[in-house]
């Protein structure tokens, strides 16, 4: 029996996977059980931000894995408590809650929006305002909160407590807000929706409408996060700081984990028995989120990802057949002329690229420290293949 034939009598059919075994990595490469390498533009889905088994990260995982896997919250660690300062004081944040997934982290930010208001003002002061074709997790909590109603199926009833605002719409953004309204939550570039950042103006708005009503803004930064639009939260890049900043994915470089951050205002909201994880803030996991935010805030480490997310794309925009590059840094979505995402990605793979879909766009999630060789490889593959050339 395969190993695909085997995982697929075994787990269950939730994932549409591309057929391809993959054995092992190193930086910004990984090789399938065959032994063919691939050039990654995927990482995991923007979660192993360092590539594959960077030496730091490795030695920071190893040792901590060797010395305390786990211990309940019942007790303090120093790794959780060293990794909670560290992305405090890079983010500005006051405090954090640890999770394991940002659709843990999203739900945590609700959670905590929620009892803001209900502390604050009393009951009935409970909506959340999300925007079309956002995406914020797959527990029934966030995929009520997602905008989208292609996953507002299936599993009824959902949850009540949100509205969903037409991104870019101030006016529309506008009707939705009411006296029953405790925050308005946001992701600077969609994603899952299609790799489109959000403009200024209405970013602008968002916060001002909602910094005159005690309106809390939840930023989702899952995926912007961490570095992976040029700076270390997309908010920077807007001149907004989020009252909760929810982040997981690149965070711990490929382990599981999510973190909730607050402001002052927001910071002891959750109390003690009003929220927990016991996976939360687990050390290994700490030692590797350590070791990414150290790398991504060393000097130089953000410019670089600038210089890079520029440099490609200016290359893709070269190819013909691309239609139009969208994101922010390097969360890069390509509209396509002809070809389909999908087939886009299946021919890629066949020659040694690994690609992402987003709606009907190519997405890019590179390591942030990929090399200008791959780039540059990995380019010359989409090339040829959106040209419709053989290599």
């Amino acid at each position: 029996m395969t190993t695909q034939e085997k995982l697929s009598s075994s787990v269950m059919g939730t994932y549409g996977r591309f057929p391809v075994v993959l054995e092992q990595g190193k930086d910004g490469v990984c090789t399938d059980e065959n032994g063919k390498s691939y050039i990654d533009f995927g990482s995991g889905i923007g979660t192993s931000s360092l590539g594959y088994c960077n030496e730091t990260w490795t030695e920071a995982v190893c040792n901590q894995a060797r010395t305390l896997q786990h211990t309940s919250n019942l007790y303090y660690t120093k790794v959780q408590a060293d990794c909670a300062e560290a992305i405090c004081k890079a983010t500005g944040y006051s405090k954090l809650f640890y999770c394991n997934s940002g659709a843990e982290s999203n739900e945590c930010a609700i959670k905590l929006a929620r009892k803001y208001s209900f502390d604050k003002y009393g009951k009935g002061r409970h909506n959340i305002v999300t925007l079309v074709n956002s995406f914020h997790g797959r527990t029934m909590c966030t995929l009520s909160a997602t905008g989208q109603e292609v996953f507002h199926n299936y599993f009824f009833p959902f949850m009540e407590g949100f509205r969903y605002a037409e991104a870019n719409n101030t006016d529309d953004l506008r009707s939705k807000i009411d006296d029953t309204v405790c925050a308005v939550m946001i992701e600077y570039v969609q994603g899952e929706g299609g790799v489109n950042a959000l403009k200024q103006e209405f970013v602008d708005a968002v916060y001002d409408i909602c910094g005159k009503r005690d309106i809390l803004v939840i930023a989702d930064e899952v995926q912007t996060g961490i570095g992976r639009t040029g700076t270390l939260l997309a908010g920077e890049q807007f001149g907004h700081k989020a009252d909760i900043t929810t982040l997981a994915k690149g965070i711990a470089g490929g382990l599981p984990m999510g973190a909730c951050l607050a402001n002052e205002k927001c910071a002891n909201v959750l109390d003690k028995g009003s929220h927990g994880s016991t996976f939360g803030g687990n050390p290994v996991c700490c030692a590797a989120a350590k070791a990414v935010i150290e790398t991504v805030t060393a000097d130089g480490f953000l410019s670089e990802v600038r210089a890079k997310a520029e440099y490609m794309r200016k290359k893709l925009a070269e190819i013909k057949g691309v239609k139009s590059v969208s994101g922010l840094g390097l969360m890069i979505g390509i509209e396509l002329e002809e070809s389909t995402a999908f087939e886009t990605a299946n021919k890629a793979l066949e020659k040694g690229l690994l690609i992402l879909t987003a709606k009907n766009k190519v997405r890019l999630l590179p390591p942030l420290n990929i090399t200008y060789d791959d780039i540059d490889k990995g380019i010359e593959i989409l090339r040829s293949v959106i040209e419709g050339k053989e290599n």
